[in-house]
């Protein structure tokens, strides 16, 4: 048994896809000239008064009620005070003691089964600028297009016991939010940020350790690898009998390490205050009900229904459902052709081999349709399997259908027995030692028989065939 115990929480930053700004019409199309999308509200001009964006706070009421939440009926803003270059009003509109929502939770696979890891709070706030750096110069810029987007951040409770339950929290939590359509969760474009909170404890305490917050997490790969090295930099410490400082650490991706950043704040050393110039909202029970019914199937009820429709496993549910799109492909395809499983396993194969991300299968080039008349040749035995990828190889350059390939690349399956026989005395005649060595017993001589054979046919040859008249013709070289 490890004698120590991981801790860990995590806040993640959404940004809404909201045409403006939370509290101010500046656009918040991403890729613009820096600073041309800002007013006097979002640089924080003296005499400017904030509006709250009525979209954000749908997003971020249906974003509560997806993770199970108690939506706070009389929610209220707040100033976080804070000196920094990217805030121009050094202080962040955020919600402190009233916050949009409260409880909630998120249902993740690990080793053991399903496991809720609970949400404490889920809050609207307003993003800051963006700080340029110019190593060249040794000088940073500023860049306020990104102030004054709406943010909202989901904060867990300390329910995290390794970097692998972390890694499926954040994982599940996006697939929702994907499936919400609230963000496009885009963490390149910085859409979607995760900070960790991270201690270590003995093993059976209750006593939480010392708290080590680490920001700059660009990635899930980053949140799981820089958990991984934390835990460890802080066993050795206790080990050795060092102090483990609250503070603030940056993770270095391309060293693999934690850096220290800054010593870790207390809320106190915001000085939270209402927001004077905004009044508290109240939200009706009819305007959540109204909310909660433009709901869509989310991932957890579309596992369930894949499961139950399709007649799959867990684990090819949650593949396939793992991105909103996938899932659309997939069900696209199955409405063509009634085939679950072949088509799960192809698309989870073949077709994913080609894709790399499933983010991406919106521009695949291979569509449903296209797809299902490969299967059909499939499934109608006119390519074997190993010829069915090669086609989906030439469709995925060219875009042409199945039937096109199949006919110039001669990809048809042979039904000539004949002229299979043929290509087999071929690969006999021309591996002696091979055939010497099957006559002693050797299983893999078989094996390398039966490939020479399908190189010679390109694939086109079923391999039971080839594998029984190979056998055949075997025999009758012992005679």
């Amino acid at each position: 048994m490890n004698p120590y115990e991981a801790v860990v929480g995590i806040e993640m930053h959404l940004e809404l896809s909201t045409q403006t700004k939370i509290f101010c019409g500046c656009s918040t199309r991403f890729g613009a000239e820096p600073n041309s999308q800002t007013c006097p509200v979002c640089l924080g001009l003296p005499g400017t008064l904030p509006v709250l964006n009525r979209k954000a706070l749908e997003y971020g009421i249906k974003v509560a009620l997806a993770l199970h939440g108690s939506i706070t009926p009389r929610i209220k803003f707040d100033r976080k005070n804070y000196f920094y270059p990217d805030l121009p009003k050094n202080y962040q509109i955020s919600q402190y003691d009233l916050p949009l929502c409260t409880g909630g939770f998120v249902t993740i696979e690990t080793e053991e089964g399903k496991r809720k890891i609970n949400i404490r709070r889920v809050h609207l706030e307003e993003d800051t600028g963006k700080l340029v750096h110019l190593e060249e110069e040794a000088a940073s810029l500023l860049d306020f297009n990104r102030s004054g987007i709406p943010l909202l951040e989901i904060v867990s409770e300390p329910d995290l016991r390794s970097p692998e339950e972390a890694h499926a929290y954040v994982t599940a939590l996006k697939a929702i939010l994907e499936y919400l359509e609230v963000s496009n969760c885009n963490m390149e474009e910085g859409s979607l940020r995760c900070d960790t909170n991270v201690s270590v404890r003995q093993s059976g305490s209750q006593e939480l350790g010392v708290k080590v917050e680490i920001k700059n997490l660009n990635s899930f790969r980053a949140v799981k690898l820089s958990l991984q090295y934390e835990i460890t930099r802080q066993i050795d410490a206790l080990e050795k009998g060092e102090k483990v400082f609250q503070e603030t650490r940056l993770w270095d991706a391309a060293k693999n390490v934690t850096l220290p950043m800054r010593s870790k704040e207390y809320a106190h050393d915001y000085r939270y205050f209402p927001e004077p110039d905004l009044v508290p909202f109240i939200l009706s029970e009819k305007e959540i009900q109204e909310v909660r019914k433009s709901l869509p199937e989310l991932p957890e009820e579309r596992i369930e229904r894949f499961k139950r429709d399709y007649s799959l496993s867990s684990y090819d549910a949650g593949v396939l459902t793992s991105e909103k799109a996938l899932s659309a492909y997939y069900e696209a395809s199955v409405r063509l052709l009634n085939k679950p499983k072949l088509i799960a396993n192809w698309i989870m194969g073949p077709v994913l081999e080609q894709v790399k991300d499933p983010r991406d299968i919106d521009r695949f080039s291979v569509s449903p349709e296209r797809l299902v008349e490969l299967l059909e040749a499939l499934e109608r035995g006119e390519i074997t399997q190993l010829a069915a990828k090669k086609v989906l190889d030439v469709m995925v350059k060219t875009r042409e259908s199945p039937q096109v390939i199949i006919q110039r690349e001669h990809l048809a399956q042979i039904q000539d027995v004949g002229a299979l026989d043929r290509l087999i005395r071929e690969a006999i005649e021309e591996n002696p030692k091979t055939v010497s060595d099957y006559h002693r017993g050797k299983e893999s001589a078989m094996m390398y028989l039966i490939g020479q054979v399908m190189k010679k046919t390109k694939g086109s040859a079923n391999p039971e065939k080839v594998n029984q008249r190979l056998k055949e013709k075997l025999e009758e070289t012992k005679k």
